[in-house]
């Protein structure tokens, strides 16, 4: 990997502001300073994606715990440019940004285009319906913080709507139905049970969450929480049980209709809304690339991170990076994390000419799998530290495990803002929780 550019001085773009590109354009920009480092996304603001279930569910608001790429850029050295990725023009190393509008319809920033000497895509992964009928149409989806903050309001109106009606129709009540068992849909499904007391609370009298509010987890597999082990996966099924949110595994989804999700079995599940969270793929713009894509739209990359084309790198969920036999290294936060780290390190050895040795240069970046943790509420949790590092690893459950998941919101937060900023972030979301609604209600 290097960087010849006419002026001396390389540029290096970033396309995708989630957890591993934005640590990387921090650590970056910190470095090489704004003239050389330029991140790219669509939204105006950063939201650490394993938490858009908290946003769907209104636990989290999104205009108090965002963080604005300009505040980032101008604190961490590297210059932001808003925008959606339309296409890549390999030849002359430019992207070309989509332009940016008001909710008028109004042009703020223009469709524009930036040169490259190096392209570090990290556009994350959207839902992949597997091409089941009606799912695109009738299923809502949280892949981005537009899509989560949609659905919490949908979900509000439903409630007040139900609360409304019961005052004349003992029946009425609300049906969701979440597709997929995976930490996504378990961790949603946990939250919005939660959520809907604290809602009831504040004014929907004759809403009764236990009784008003169905939520059935519909997974394909046998057993919820799949990747992880058996003694998870049972630990998140009591749970679940004990919220009383119905759980049916070995159920797979045949179509989604307007009212009901059907099941290839012949069964169907009433829904008044329907979320889907059984799969991901990359993002449409990976096959205008002409590079070589998996089988899941996501892009193949080597041992370094490095596509094909030497001066387009990947990470995280957007890529397919190989890990051992036959696998690839999965979709989580700490895989991006980690590759953040890896890019990072080997640029900045390539830029500053630190690295003359061209076999390090070429070291591998290693998955280390340091454990899974799923949050299962606000006082509970489950999951294994350690991973494969330690054989079985090591299970953990309860208010240990939500207090060890939430702290990796605040490793990320760390990465970005450094120890000091994120210790008065966190105290200082903390007092503003005791003047505020324990969920969003506008």
């Amino acid at each position: 990997m290097d960087f010849p550019t006419s002026s001396g001085t390389p540029r290096i773009v970033i396309v995708g502001g989630g957890a591993g590109g934005l640590e990387l354009a921090a650590r970056l920009g910190h470095v090489l300073g704004q003239d050389k480092v330029t991140l790219v996304d669509s939204s105006p603001f950063h939201i650490w994606k394993p938490s858009l279930h908290e946003v769907a569910a209104g636990t989290l608001d999104i205009h108090q715990e965002g963080l604005s790429y300009l505040m980032l850029a101008h604190m961490r050295g590297f210059t932001f440019a808003r925008g959606e990725l339309l296409a890549v023009d390999r030849e002359r190393r430019t992207i070309r940004v989509g332009k940016v509008v008001d909710a008028g319809g109004q042009t703020i920033l223009p469709e524009r285009e930036l040169r490259y000497d190096t392209l570090v895509l990290a556009l994350g992964s959207i839902s992949n319906f597997f091409n089941t009928p009606g799912a695109a149409q009738y299923a809502v989806t949280l892949d981005s913080t537009d899509a989560a903050e949609a659905f919490r309001l949908t979900m509000l109106k439903n409630m007040a709507q139900v609360d409304q009606a019961r005052e004349h129709d003992p029946q009425a009540h609300l049906r969701l139905v979440i597709v997929g068992g995976g930490a996504t849909g378990v961790e949603l499904a946990v939250e919005l049970r939660e959520a809907s007391h604290v809602v009831s609370a504040y004014g929907l009298r004759n809403f009764d969450p236990d009784r008003d509010l169905a939520i059935t987890l519909v997974e394909g597999a046998p057993r919820i929480l799949s990747p992880l082990s058996e003694k998870i996966s049972r630990a998140a099924h009591i749970r679940l049980n004990a919220l009383g949110i119905q759980v049916e595994t070995q159920c797979r989804v045949a179509e989604i209709a307007p009212t009901e999700v059907r099941t290839v079995d012949g069964r169907a599940f009433p829904a008044d809304l329907c979320v889907w969270a059984a799969g991901i793929q990359g993002p449409p713009v990976l096959a205008t690339l002409g590079l070589p894509l998996n089988r899941l739209g996501q892009l193949e990359v080597n041992a370094q991170l490095q596509s094909p084309d030497p001066h387009i790198l990947a990470l995280g969920d957007c890529c397919a990076v190989p890990w051992g036999e036959g696998k690839n290294v999965p979709a989580r936060a700490q895989a991006a994390h980690q590759q953040a780290d890896y890019l990072a390190g080997r640029i900045l050895a390539r830029v500053q000419g630190e690295d003359e040795d061209q076999d390090q240069d070429d070291a591998p970046y290693v998955y280390r799998d340091n454990g899974s943790l799923v949050s299962l509420g606000r006082e509970a949790g489950v999951g294994s530290l350690m991973g494969k590092l330690s054989g079985r690893g090591l299970f953990v459950s309860g208010t240990l495990a939500r207090w060890m998941y939430m702290s990796l919101h605040l490793m990320h937060h760390r990465a970005v803002l450094g120890f000091w900023r994120t210790a008065v972030l966190a105290l200082a979301r903390l007092l503003m929780r005791r003047t505020q609604p324990r969920v969003k209600l506008h």
